[in-house]
């Protein structure tokens, strides 16, 4: 069995002053999930004052999250599906495309891996964990 999702971590340098155009980046992500086979489900964008976008499409596979630093000419993009590897390759490929940094680092992550999960049950206590003082309002 194969992992459940992939995880591509984008970081991309050198985009230029689109990094603080949110509208745009929304227009730009939107277009490299359907372009790489994705289904956009919504999005939501937020300019900060004084500079830098954060956003998230959500797709019917996951989601691309992303975040600006303007003033260092850096974004980083999150890219999540879940089933086919080759999706999320092909929807990291066109927000790298569309993006067009002068220079970019892409890192994967297998989400929910069956390797990864230990598959016996640990071991119950043998008696029950009490506490010694009881939590209360004052005292937490």
């Amino acid at each position: 069995m194969r992992a459940l999702g992939q995880h591509l971590l984008l970081d991309l340098w050198g985009v230029g002053s689109l990094l603080d155009d949110a509208e745009a980046l929304r227009l730009h992500l939107e277009a490299a999930a359907r372009a790489g086979g994705a289904t956009v489900v919504e999005s939501r964008f937020h300019r900060f004052t004084p500079q830098g976008v954060s956003g998230v499409v959500i797709l019917a596979e996951s989601h691309l999250a992303l975040h600006t630093w303007p003033e260092n000419d850096f974004a980083a993009v999150d890219v999540f599906t879940c089933g086919d590897p080759e999706l999320t390759r092909a929807v990291a490929d066109e927000v790298v495309a569309r993006l067009s940094p002068l220079v970019h680092q892409v890192r994967r992550f297998e989400r929910g891996s069956p390797l990864a999960v230990k598959r016996e049950r640990p071991e119950t206590p043998k008696r029950p964990v009490t506490l010694k003082k009881p939590v209360t309002a004052e005292n937490h």
